[in-house]
């Protein structure tokens, strides 16, 4: 059984939108998204085989991932920049309460081992099904389903505590 091939255009209209999602999520910053997303389609379409695996989409996270992972490496090498850097937008009080009930969500989320992090991603925010996170982690079926559960427990627990004990 043969299949047509697919263009670059219809592989990037098709699934850009949901890995660009993904990359949001782990980076936490739209630029850098933008980034894992091209270079996904990039490697994704320059691949010398065909992709492995259950679908396309597991494929397209699992080069956005290790993506990511890669660049996180190299980050950790460079010096942040303190808070006392002043924000180039300046944004009315309401948008910057809201900004902060974000940032502390996203805070929350990243506190979390990029593992837990990267399985509660795809199956709240991607809606993937227990095999294609399986196969994106490289984890069995059973240990992703165990992960997403502890993952969301931890998480949860992350939030009662901050709203317990908020910081000051």
């Amino acid at each position: 059984m043969t299949h047509e091939p697919v263009t670059f255009h219809e592989l990037y209209r098709r699934y850009a939108e949901d890995v660009y999602r993904f990359a949001h999520w782990l980076a936490g910053n739209a630029d850098e998204a933008r980034d894992i997303t091209s270079e996904t389609f990039v490697r994704a379409w320059t691949a010398a085989a065909e992709p492995r695996g259950g679908s396309v989409k597991a494929y397209l996270f699992t080069i956005a991932r290790n993506l990511h992972r890669r660049r996180a490496q190299r980050a950790a090498r460079h010096q942040e920049l303190g808070e006392e850097t002043p924000d180039p937008v300046a944004s009315p009080d309401e948008a910057v309460a809201r900004w902060d009930d974000v940032r502390h969500a996203l805070e929350l989320l990243r506190a979390l081992p990029e593992l837990d992090r990267t399985v509660l991603l795809l199956r709240a925010e991607q809606g993937l099904c227990y095999e294609e996170i399986a196969a994106i982690t490289g984890l069995t079926v059973t240990t992703a389903k165990v992960r997403v559960f502890r993952a969301r427990a931890r998480l949860a627990a992350l939030m009662q505590s901050s709203e317990t004990n908020p910081p000051l």
